[in-house]
């Protein structure tokens, strides 16, 4: 039985009274919303939700299987290789780190990947996600534009990060491991991923980028109630951290620095693997239940997008969104414009160089080609918009590559403009790296509003930002300043990229 926050879908089986008139476009995450003033379900937590009356329930359930949109790419993207030998990576190189069918999933050509019944149920906490038209900031632009988002904060941990933290830990579960790793930045990962181990009793070590640890306590509060270590990194807990730290005491760290101390640590420990939550390609399988939920929603609403705008890290939830929409539009079947946002002071799509670089800032992991800033490039600590890894996903790079998308890049101030202009028509706070995706979709909507047109923007709401309101303040105190590109920065960080041919 499919399910949506905190109520089944079948517990709202209710007909409309005669008469009553349901707008398609009113038509939200599956379900179809009355024309009339909504009522409201008191529940026993004392929360209140919306009623609404379930639509096709085919149209909303959560899918069954992940898309690998490799399969349908007519060129394949080039392998990660050795840090050492430079040749091909083999499976076995992989197998101190990760579990053995996440190396499977890492490495396939297969079109989809079953979920687990297992992962699925984890799921239906929050899957599926809503898909919401956002009427009052069309009515706010004045915009002929319908503007829809896919809002993955309905999560537990409040993003799209659980898509992937719970497959992963669930795999690491069912190998016998005890104990994962990882890396995180404003911790949206690294909370997704004491979530799931809270799930399936793993234990759970975290390395926070320094800036965020000290910045954002709460979301490192979550993960320490869902039962994970924290440490601030760089640390001198690995050889990694003491490294950087004899170098620069002060470091405000980055997550290249993160990953190499979660790395090494994993590598040191059989009983332990390491999880990532963004850049590798089943990552970016495990998010495309975020896609194949909003093609399904979109099919029931008889709408078909113009354009797609997703923010871009790592790369992750962008994937996730439109990996399933690519896979349409190299069918034929539409012709969406697909374009990814990044922020200005970490644009490594739109400044960076493609080419093998590595995946953490000691070298340890796998050269990966992708677009890359550097593999030793650390954002300005006031950059407060998230975003902040050095490289892009390889699979997105390479499909950057052969032209099935675009790429922006935009500055702090004016996504934060657009955060305000959201949260106060549509009521949602966005976490400051959806912001990015909010101020493109409010150009292309003013845009709409210059040329008439009524074209269908999607976007990707990817998480709240309820643990990021010190960057509002920022914002609303004039204290946040536009990081210029920092071109002879990022020069001097490309010249220790390693020379590998391809």
């Amino acid at each position: 039985m499919a399910t949506h926050g905190l109520f089944s879908a079948n517990s709202l089986h209710t007909k409309p009274s005669s008469g009553t008139h349901i707008k398609a476009e009113e038509k939200w995450l599956g379900f179809t919303a009355l024309d009339r003033k909504p009522t409201h379900l008191k529940l026993s937590n004392g929360c209140r939700a919306r009623a609404a009356l379930n639509a096709d329930p085919r149209s909303i359930e959560i899918p069954r299987q992940w898309y690998n949109l490799i399969a349908d790419l007519p060129v394949k993207p080039p392998p990660p290789l050795h840090p050492k030998t430079f040749e091909p990576v083999k499976p076995e190189d992989l197998s101190p780190l990760f579990p053995d069918e996440l190396i499977k999933q890492e490495a396939s050509n297969e079109r989809f990947i079953d979920i687990p019944d297992e992962v699925r149920d984890v799921y239906r906490l929050w899957r599926p996600s809503p898909l919401i038209r956002a009427k009052r900031l069309e009515k706010l632009l004045d915009t002929p534009a319908r503007i829809y988002y896919k809002y993955e904060g309905v999560s537990p941990a409040g993003s799209h990060k659980p898509n992937t933290a719970v497959p992963q830990v669930w795999y690491n579960a069912q190998q016998g491991i005890k104990k994962v790793v990882t890396e995180t930045g404003a911790g949206q990962w690294g909370s997704a991923l004491a979530f799931a181990c809270s799930l399936f009793g793993l234990e759970c070590e975290v390395w926070q980028v320094c800036a965020s640890y000290d910045q954002k306590p709460y979301r490192r509060l979550m993960m320490q109630t869902w039962g994970a270590k924290v440490h601030p990194s760089p640390s001198n807990l690995t050889e990694a951290g003491r490294k950087i730290l004899q170098m620069d005491p002060s470091s405000p760290g980055s997550l290249g620095i993160a990953i190499s101390e979660a790395v090494e640590i994993a590598a040191m420990n059989a009983d332990t693997k390491y999880c990532l939550g963004s850049v590798l390609n089943h990552v970016l399988h495990h998010q495309t239940v975020i896609g194949e939920e909003c093609l399904k929603q979109m099919e029931a609403i008889g709408e078909t997008p113009d354009f797609i705008i997703g923010c871009t890290g790592g790369g992750s939830n962008f994937a996730g969104l439109s990996f399933p929409f690519i896979r349409e539009k190299l069918k034929g079947k539409m012709n969406p414009v697909i374009r990814a946002v990044e922020p200005a002071a970490c644009p490594s799509l739109t400044k960076g160089v493609y080419t093998y670089d590595y995946g953490d800032t000691a070298g340890m992991t796998p050269l990966m080609k992708m677009h890359t800033l550097g593999h030793d490039f650390i954002p300005d600590p006031i950059h407060a918009g998230g975003l902040r890894y050095h490289g892009m996903a390889p699979l997105i790079s390479h499909v950057y590559d052969l032209g099935y998308m675009e790429a922006i890049a935009i500055p702090q101030i004016e996504c934060f403009e657009g955060a305000i202009q959201f949260a106060r028509s549509e009521g949602l706070i966005p976490a400051p790296e959806p912001t990015h995706a909010i101020a493109a979709t409010i150009r292309e909507a003013l845009n709409c509003r210059e040329t008439g047109e009524a074209k269908v923007i999607l976007t990707a709401m990817c998480g709240h930002g309820h643990f990021d309101l010190p960057a509002y303040d920022n914002y609303l105190q004039g204290k946040l300043v536009d990081l210029s590109f920092e071109e002879e920065k990022i020069q001097a960080s490309l010249t220790r990229v390693p020379k590998v041919g391809g």
